[in-house]
């Protein structure tokens, strides 16, 4: 028997027993350690410490047409997507949503919600406070916007304590100014002793978030100390502390933002904590899981057949839950065939393609900076990329024309051939968002005895029949990963980056470093631009 004294919950984990001589050596099974509060006697807390999952929304609002355009959420939705989904939460990443789409999209966040889940709700964006309540401000709201055009935060948990969730989370990346055009007192309705509870708000009541801008990508000041911490094995207050005190040891932070933490969290939740489902739940899991993949379903690799003998491969990647990058490469061309390629054109209106930077050479001209092109699985030669945007409000399926370009030998002129390529609704584009939702009642959430979905009532047998691929893989990389379980998707995606050690913050300012798939250069404190765009400008 061994006896070890003074252990702390940071002990918990897989221990293994070492046998050995002069001769020989062998190694004991591993053992799983619980570690806590009367851990043999004490089962309860042992099952305070488990989620029954973990389901996260991530919001980052950039192009506001009335207001301020940020830089920074792109990246910071991005990181924080990788990072959540290493620790195996369900992550909806969605980029520049209106009103209506934030609406539809936090209905179907609560539709992914049971008892015991952990929830977690990320904005990066505009937003403002006014007497308690944080609002969300969407891309399309007026010049001088109240209540009504934005989404409350307290209303939104009110409605996660109906699901009777686990532990609520809610990273507000925005400013906390107050509205002077909104005299309105929102009553979002009784919040619940329900000790589960935590805030994390970038900067203080009255105050203002700040981006960090780099030559190519731009992070939030919150993000930035964040995302070193996030995978800690901590309690979720513990870790959000030490985050605080990072930034507020950071010298060009100091007087200008400091992170507030707001709290009744009573037991030891951590993001990282394991997911363990009843058995008693497995129909309602089950329900989440393929509720959850519909928002993350790809095209299948295409290849189309020319008549004059090339074949062009199409290939599918996702950046975002409503962010698509298409990929276009020749497989095969005819001796007679000198030079060709294959662009992609005609578009619907509803999505939003930069025709300008459609059918580039890198993903980099193509506008992304996040998806490493060498984890796009196709075969080796160029490519020409095109970044699709706004599928969450794609009405009908996804309707485009490939058009090969080519010249024989013996001729200059060139020729062209044309083929239509529609390949249903990809990823976000299922859910409708653009469709007005009834407003949060039992009604609109999951029928969990019968497995069917409002609005949805298609999307099983579309999955089953398609062969259908999750998001964040490319198309061809998850016919790999196919499996017969609850919903077609594999936990690491394609672009996740590698992560790495940060460097101990003292009390000299340090550059700020985001992960290897968003690259850039490192740069001196001196050339940080600090911008309040988070801020309220409507006054």
């Amino acid at each position: 028997m061994v006896m070890i004294p003074c252990l702390t919950t940071a002990h918990r984990g897989q221990y293994r027993c070492k046998i050995f001589n002069l001769y020989h050596e062998a190694w004991t099974d591993a053992a799983t350690i619980t570690i806590g509060p009367s851990s043999i006697t004490d089962a309860s807390w042992i099952e305070s410490s488990l989620a029954t999952d973990k389901i996260a929304l991530l919001i980052g609002n950039m192009n506001y047409i009335h207001h301020t355009q940020l830089c920074a959420p792109i990246a910071d939705v991005h990181e924080l997507t990788n990072l959540l989904t290493q620790m195996d939460f369900k992550v909806v990443s969605l980029l520049d949503l209106n009103w209506q789409e934030m609406h539809s999209a936090v209905t179907e966040f609560l539709l992914l919600l049971d008892k015991g889940v952990y929830g977690l709700l990320y904005f990066a964006g505009h937003g403002y406070e006014n007497y308690g309540n944080s609002f969300m401000v969407p891309i399309d709201a007026p010049a001088s916007y109240t209540s009504e055009h934005c989404v409350c935060v307290q209303s939104i948990l009110t409605r996660m304590q109906e699901k009777q969730t686990g532990l609520n989370i809610f990273l507000l990346d925005m400013c906390r100014k107050r509205n002077p055009n909104d005299d309105i007192v929102v009553l979002p309705g009784l919040i619940k002793v329900t000790a589960n509870i935590v805030f994390g708000y970038a900067t203080c009541v009255d105050a203002e978030a700040y981006e960090v801008k780099r030559e190519d990508v731009t992070n939030g000041i919150f993000i930035s100390f964040l995302k070193r911490r996030v995978c800690e094995d901590e309690k979720v207050t513990v870790m959000l502390d030490r985050v605080a005190e990072d930034m507020g040891r950071f010298e060009i932070t100091r007087g200008r933002q400091a992170l507030e933490l707001r709290s009744n969290l009573s037991e030891r939740r951590s993001l990282t904590d394991p997911i363990m489902t009843p058995e008693n739940c497995s129909a309602s899991s089950s329900a989440r899981n393929l509720q959850w993949a519909v928002a993350h379903v790809l095209p299948q690799s295409l290849c189309l057949q020319f008549d004059c003998g090339v074949k062009v491969q199409l290939g599918f990647a996702a950046e975002f839950s409503n962010v698509m990058v298409i990929y276009t490469r020749i497989l095969e061309k005819p001796k007679e065939v000198s030079s060709c390629c294959a662009q992609l054109t005609d578009f619907p209106e509803d999505v939003d393609v930069h025709m300008k930077k459609s059918n580039q050479e890198s993903l980099l001209e193509a506008g992304s900076l996040l998806i490493n092109e060498e984890n796009l699985s196709s075969p080796e030669g160029p490519s020409l990329y095109t970044r699709v945007r706004s599928l969450q409000r794609l009405k009908n399926e996804f309707t485009f024309t490939t058009c090969l370009h080519y010249n024989y030998s013996h001729m200059n002129e060139e020729v062209q051939e044309r083929q239509t390529v529609t390949v249903g609704k990809p990823l976000v584009s299922k859910l409708n968002l653009h469709e007005p939702r009834p407003s949060f009642s039992a009604s609109s959430f999951i029928c969990r005895d019968s497995l069917e979905f409002a609005r949805c009532s298609s999307i099983t047998e579309d999955l089953i029949s398609a062969g259908s691929n999750a998001c964040p893989h490319s198309a061809e990389t998850d016919k790999k990963h196919q499996t017969d379980a609850d919903f077609p998707y594999s936990s690491i995606g394609s672009n996740t980056p590698v992560e790495t050690e940060a460097s101990e913050i003292v009390d000299a300012p340090q550059p700020l470093v985001t992960g290897k798939s968003l690259p850039h250069n490192q740069i001196n404190d001196t050339n940080y631009n600090f911008s309040d765009i988070y801020g309220f400008h409507s006054y």
